[in-house]
C-alpha cells in the first residue's frame, strides 16, 4: 500500500503571491521623460522671474518663445543626426547661408527666394550625409569641415562685390517669422510646433524614423537586416540641413539682417539641448519632444544669467557647469545614459 503524501499547501496554505513591485520615481520619468524636464525648466523660469519680474507677463513669455524657437529646431537637426550616432557641427552655416540666399533671391519673388534658402539647406546635408554615409567620414570631422567652407561662402559672399550682395531688405515673411505674433504666441513657435508634430509622427511613425533608431542602436545589424544605410544616413542630414534652413531664417528675421557669424551662438547649445532632452550621443535613444523643452531650459538659463548681470566668461563657465549638473540630474532621475548598456 503506497504512503500517502503529506500536501504541503494544506499545512502551510497557498503559495504566496510575489507582490507587485512598487514603481519609483525614477521608473516613471524614464518612461515620460518630458515630466522630469518641465519641472526642470518651470523652476528655473521661476527663479528667474525673481530677479526678472517681465517674465510673469505675456511680454516676458513671448520673448522666450522667440529665442528658443530656433535653437529648438537646431537640436531638431542634431536629434535627428545623433539618432543614428552622428553629429551635425555645420548647422549654424548653414542656418546662416541659407538666410543669405533667401535675401539675395528676393528680386525673383519671395517664394522662390525661400525655396533657394531651404534648397541650400537640404544640399548642405546632402553633402554632409554623402561625405557620412557613403565615404565613411566622421560625421564631426565631415561637418566641421562643411561649417569652415560655408563660413568662407557667406564671409567672401557678402563681402564688397560678392555673389551674396544685395540691396533688397529682409523678406516680410522672414521678419513675420522672426519677430511678429499671433497674440502673444510668435509666428515662429506656431512653426516650430507644426514642425515638431510632423517630426515626432516621422520618427515614431514611419519606417524612415524606426530606421535612424535601428542604425543608431545596431548599424551591423541594421545593414543585415536589408536597411540601405547610407541612403537613410543621406536623408537624415538632408532633414538635419532643411530644419538648419528654417532656424537660419528665423534668427535673421529676429536680427533684420543677415550676418556670417550670426548663428555661432547656436552652435554648441544645439547639441546640449539635445542632450538635456535626453538624446543619447551614441545613437538609438531620444527624441524630439524632449530637445524642444531642452531649449526652452537653455533660454531661461541664459535669461537668468542675464538677469544676474553675469560678465561674458563667467556666464560660460556658469552656462557649462549647469548644463552637465542639468545632463546628470536627468540621466539620474530618469535612468536615460549617455551610452548603452553591454549587458555586464
Amino acid at each position: 500500500m503506497s504512503t500517502p503524501t503529506l500536501d504541503s499547501s494544506a499545512v502551510l496554505g497557498p503559495a504566496p503571491v510575489p507582490p507587485v513591485a512598487r514603481r519609483g520615481l525614477g521608473a516613471r520619468l524614464a518612461e515620460r521623460p518630458v515630466i522630469a524636464l518641465l519641472g526642470v525648466f518651470v523652476i528655473f523660469y521661476l527663479l528667474t522671474s525673481i530677479k526678472d519680474h517681465s517674465m510673469l507677463t505675456t511680454q516676458g513669455l513671448r520673448g522666450i518663445m522667440l529665442l528658443a524657437a530656433p535653437l529648438a529646431l537646431f537640436g531638431g537637426a542634431q536629434t535627428v543626426c545623433m539618432l543614428t550616432a552622428g553629429i551635425d557641427m555645420s548647422v549654424s552655416m548653414v542656418g546662416t547661408l541659407a538666410a543669405y540666399f533667401v535675401i539675395a533671391q528676393m528680386n525673383h519673388g519671395v517664394v522662390l527666394a525661400v525655396i533657394v534658402g531651404l534648397l541650400v539647406g537640404a544640399l548642405a546635408g546632402a553633402i554632409n550625409g554623402i561625405g557620412v554615409g557613403v565615404f565613411r567620414v566622421s560625421a564631426i570631422i565631415m561637418t566641421l569641415g562643411m561649417q569652415a567652407v560655408l563660413l568662407g561662402l557667406a564671409t567672401v559672399g557678402s563681402g564688397a562685390g560678392g555673389f551674396l550682395t544685395t540691396t533688397h531688405t529682409l523678406p516680410g515673411i522672414l521678419t513675420t517669422l522672426g519677430g511678429r505674433a499671433f497674440g502673444f504666441i510668435p509666428y515662429g513657435t506656431m512653426l516650430l510646433a507644426v514642425l515638431a508634430v510632423l517630426i515626432i509622427l516621422g520618427l515614431s511613425r514611419t519606417g524612415l524614423g524606426r530606421n535612424l533608431y535601428a542604425i543608431g542602436d545596431n548599424e551591423v545589424a541594421s545593414r543585415l537586416a536589408g536597411v540601405r544605410v547610407w541612403q537613410v544616413i543621406i536623408a537624415t542630414y538632408i532633414i538635419a540641413g532643411v530644419l538648419s534652413a528654417i532656424a537660419g531664417f528665423l534668427i535673421a528675421g529676429q536680427n533684420g539682417t543677415a550676418s556670417p557669424n550670426m548663428g555661432n551662438v547656436y552652435l554648441l547649445p544645439s547639441v546640449a539641448a539635445a542632450v538635456i532632452g535626453g538624446t543619447s550621443v551614441l545613437g538609438g535613444e531620444g527624441g524630439f519632444s524632449g530637445t524642444i523643452v531642452g531649449a526652452f531650459i537653455l533660454t531661461v538659463l541664459n535669461r537668468l544669467l542675464l538677469a544676474l548681470n553675469v560678465n561674458d566668461a563667467m556666464q560660460q563657465f556658469v552656462y557649462g557647469l549647469i548644463v552637465l549638473a542639468l545632463a546628470w540630474i536627468y540621466s539620474r532621475l530618469t535612468g536615460v545614459r549617455g551610452s548603452r548598456s553591454t549587458g555586464v
